[in-house]
């Protein structure tokens, strides 16, 4: 694509099966762990780290009892829209509808710390008019995932827990193969934290 493409970052839901192993107190986008470069930092500031600096509009979806993370959003030149609701479908909505890009979108998830930069940049020189690029890393779709700018309606029009899957069903799908485990790691629980 040779417009540019914004960069949304899920930072919204709460993680409760995060909280229910690690304690309701402790918030899963801020917990240490140890990156593929070696370098301990929380998970959220290892997702924007990752993520190129050349994109478009970069954006961070997140809720308001989140000030840690919304700082760092901000130390990492990160626009930051506060929504209520903890849903992805809601995240996407209001991400989309903050940053219209011609280029399109690349959805990111908060808590998926372990992707490759260069899986990243693959998904994005995947984007063609009128796709959705995914990384597919043995057999299985991972992310983060590019959306084409003809997806704008359907992607805001998103609401409630459901993701942008069933878009899927209707789009052409461009596969972008890559040898990173990464893209289908999210750190769901405590043991998550640490790649291997």
């Amino acid at each position: 694509m040779s417009e540019p493409i914004a960069v949304i970052v899920l930072a919204a839901g709460q993680g409760e099966r995060f909280r229910q192993v690690a304690g309701a107190d402790k918030d899963k986008l801020l917990a240490d762990c140890t990156g593929r470069d070696g370098a301990v930092r929380s998970v959220i500031e290892h997702v924007l780290v990752n993520l190129p600096a050349k994109a478009g509009k970069r954006v961070v979806v997140t809720t308001a009892d989140r000030p840690q993370v919304i700082r760092m959003a901000q130390a990492y030149g990160f626009e930051v829209v506060l929504i209520e609701s903890t849903g992805m479908g809601d995240s996407i909505a209001a991400g989309v509808a903050a940053c219209p890009q011609p280029g399109g979108w690349l959805i990111v998830l908060g808590d998926m710390p372990f992707i490759l930069p260069l899986s990243i940049e693959r998904v994005i020189a995947g984007m063609a008019a009128d796709t959705i690029s995914v990384p597919v890393h043995d057999g299985e779709y991972g992310h983060p995932v590019a959306f084409a700018d003809s997806f704008g309606p359907a992607l805001i029009a998103l609401s409630g827990d459901g993701g942008a899957r069933p878009l899927f069903a209707t789009a052409r799908v461009v596969e972008v193969e890559v040898d990173d485990p990464g893209v289908l790691w999210d750190v769901d629980v405590p043991g998550a934290l640490v790649f291997v």
